[in-house]
C-alpha cells in the first residue's frame, strides 16, 4: 500500500492522537508566525521612521567659541565686564547648506519680544488665572509681554512638528508670508480679546516704542504651559508667530537677512553625519556651529530594534522547543506503534518509507496548522507587538525622566532680543524629552499578513517537522521486525 495513503488512513483511524498533534503543531506555528510578523512589522516601522520622524541639523552661533574668546579677554587683564558676543546667522550662509543633497527644507527662526498695544495679554498667578491689564505702553521693562517667534514656516517649526502647537483656525505661516506683518496667535489670547482670523492687533517695540499692525491669519492651540512661578518666563499664550523678517525688523536694521538659528530637515536620517560634515566645510566654524537632533529617530530605532530582537528570540525558542516536543511525541507514537511498524518491515517495506509515512502524517497536520496560524497569527502578533512597544515606551520614558536635567529658564538677552518663554532652557529640555517619548508612543506596529510571511512560516514548519521526524527516526532504524513480532 502506498505510504501516503497509509498516512492518511492512520490519521483518520486515530482521531484523538491526530487532534493532539494538531493542537501542539498549531500552537507552535501560531507563535512562530507571530514572531515573524512582529519582526517584519518592527523592521517596517524602523524604515518608516527614517521618513516620518524628524531629523534635523541646526546652524547657530558658536557660543563655545565665543565663551573661549571671553575667557581669553579676561585672562589678558581686561577691566571691562565679561560678555559673550555672538553674531546672528547670515541667511546667505544658510542657503549654501540648504543646497546640499538630503536637505529637504529649512526653517529660519528669529525671536524677540514686544509689548501689546490696545489688547490684553494672558497672565497667570499661583492662585488663579487672570487677565493682565491693558499693556499699551505701560511696561517699562526691556522685556516685552508678547514673545515673537519669527519663522520661515510654522508647519516646519519644532513646536508644530512635534504636535506641541496645532492650528485650530485659519492657516499656517508659509514662505509666502515673508516681508509681511501676518501673524498666528494662541487660542487663549484670541479668546481673551475676542480675536478671530482676519482681525488685526497692534504691538510696540520695547525700546523705540514704534507701533506695528499685525494681521491674524491663523490661531493655534498650545498643548504645554509654563509655570507662572518661573521668573522671566511668559505664559505660552502670549507667544505669537510671524515671519522671521518681521522679527528682524523689530530687532533693527542690522538684523536684516539674518536669523538666530536655521534648522535644516534631513530627508534621510542615515545620512545625517555626512550632511553635517559637508555643511561644516561651507561655514566658518569659529563663528557658527552645526548641531544634529536625531533623538526621535534614534529612540524609535532603538525601540524597534528591541522589539525585533525579542521577536527573533520568540521564533528561535519556539522553533527549538517545538522541534523537541514534536520529536518526543513521535517517539512515543513509535513505541505505541511498534507492532504496526514490525508488520510493515516484515512485509518488506523499507525503513525509509516507514519514516516517510510519519513525515507525511506530520506534514498533513502541519498544513492544517498553517491555516489556523494564518487566521490567528495576526491577532496574536498585534496584541503581543503592541504590548512590547508599550513596555519599550514605558522603559524609555522612565530612563528619559531620570536622566534629563532641567536647565533654568531664560534665553539670551541683548541685541534687541528678549528671552522667550517657549524657548527657555528648562522648557526646551522638557519639550525635547516629551517629543522623543511621544514619537515612541505614536509608533504602532502594522502587523499584516502577506504571502511572503506565509511562505516563511511554511518553510519553518517544514524544517521543524523534518527535524522532529529525523530525531525520532533512530528508534525506527533500530527496530528488528522478527524481534518485534516474537514479542
Amino acid at each position: 500500500m502506498n505510504f501516503f495513503k497509509r498516512a492518511w488512513l492512520s490519521l483518520l483511524a486515530k482521531k484523538g492522537r491526530s487532534l493532539l498533534m494538531l493542537i501542539v503543531m498549531s500552537a507552535i506555528m501560531l507563535f512562530v508566525f507571530a514572531g515573524l510578523l512582529i519582526h517584519s512589522a518592527a523592521d517596517k516601522a524602523t524604515q518608516q521612521a527614517k521618513e516620518n520622524v524628524g531629523v534635523t541639523i541646526t546652524l547657530s552661533a558658536n557660543r563655545a567659541a565665543a565663551f573661549k574668546k571671553m575667557q581669553k579677554s579676561q585672562s589678558s587683564g581686561s577691566s571691562s565686564k565679561p560678555t559673550i558676543t555672538t553674531s546672528p546667522v547670515k541667511l546667505s550662509d544658510a542657503k549654501k547648506i540648504a543646497k546640499l543633497s538630503n536637505i529637504s527644507s529649512y526653517n529660519a527662526t528669529s525671536s524677540t519680544s514686544v509689548n501689546a498695544d490696545g489688547f490684553d495679554t494672558v497672565s497667570t498667578s499661583t492662585a488663579s488665572s487672570q487677565m493682565g491689564g491693558r499693556m499699551g505702553g505701560s511696561s517699562s521693562s526691556s522685556t516685552g509681554d508678547i514673545t515673537v517667534d519669527g519663522v520661515t514656516s510654522t508647519a516646519s517649526s519644532s513646536s508644530f512638528t512635534d504636535k506641541t502647537d496645532k492650528i485650530t483656525s485659519g492657516r499656517n505661516l508659509t514662505t509666502s508670508d515673508k516681508n509681511t506683518n501676518n501673524t498666528v496667535i494662541e487660542s487663549e489670547l484670541a479668546k481673551a480679546d475676542s480675536l478671530k482670523v482676519g482681525d488685526t492687533i497692534k504691538v510696540k517695540t520695547t525700546s523705540s516704542k514704534k507701533t506695528y499692525t499685525l494681521k491674524i491669519v491663523g490661531i493655534y492651540k498650545a498643548k504645554s504651559s509654563a509655570s507662572s512661578s518661573m521668573p522671566g518666563v511668559s505664559d505660552p499664550s502670549n507667544t505669537i508667530y510671524t515671519s522671521y523678517t518681521f522679527a528682524n525688523t523689530v530687532k533693527g536694521s542690522k538684523y536684516k537677512n539674518t536669523a538666530d538659528s536655521v534648522t535644516f530637515n534631513v530627508s534621510n536620517p542615515s545620512k545625517v553625519s555626512s550632511v553635517k560634515a559637508a555643511g561644516k566645510k561651507l561655514i566658518n566654524t569659529s563663528k557658527y556651529s552645526l548641531s544634529t537632533d536625531d533623538a526621535s529617530y534614534q529612540t524609535v530605532k532603538a525601540s524597534m530594534k528591541s522589539v525585533e530582537s525579542f521577536a527573533n528570540k520568540i521564533v528561535w525558542l519556539v522553533a527549538i522547543a517545538g522541534t523537541i516536543i514534536l520529536a518526543l511525541i513521535i517517539m512515543l507514537q513509535i513505541r505505541e506503534r511498534r507492532h504496526e511498524i514490525g508488520v510493515l518491515l516484515a512485509l518488506g517495506e523499507s525503513r525509509g518509507k516507514v519514516i516517510g509515512q510519519f513525515f507525511v502524517e506530520m506534514g498533513i497536520v502541519m498544513v492544517v496548522s498553517l491555516v489556523i496560524a494564518g487566521i490567528g497569527g495576526q491577532f496574536i502578533g498585534n496584541k503581543l507587538g503592541n504590548q512590547l512597544v508599550s513596555q519599550q515606551t514605558s522603559s524609555l520614558s522612565t530612563s528619559s525622566s531620570t536622566s534629563t536635567t532641567q536647565a533654568p529658564g531664560g534665553g539670551m538677552k541683548g541685541n534687541g532680543q528678549a528671552p522667550s518663554g517657549k524657548m527657555g532652557g528648562g522648557q526646551m529640555g522638557n519639550q525635547a524629552t516629551s517629543s522623543r517619548t511621544a514619537s515612541v508612543k505614536q509608533t504602532n506596529l502594522d502587523v499584516k499578513l502577506s504571502a511572503v510571511q506565509l511562505v516563511k512560516l511554511g518553510a519553518m514548519g517544514l524544517v521543524i517537522t523534518l527535524l522532529s521526524v529525523m530525531l525520532a527516526a533512530g528508534n525506527i532504524l533500530r527496530l528488528q521486525p522478527k524481534k518485534i513480532l516474537l514479542d
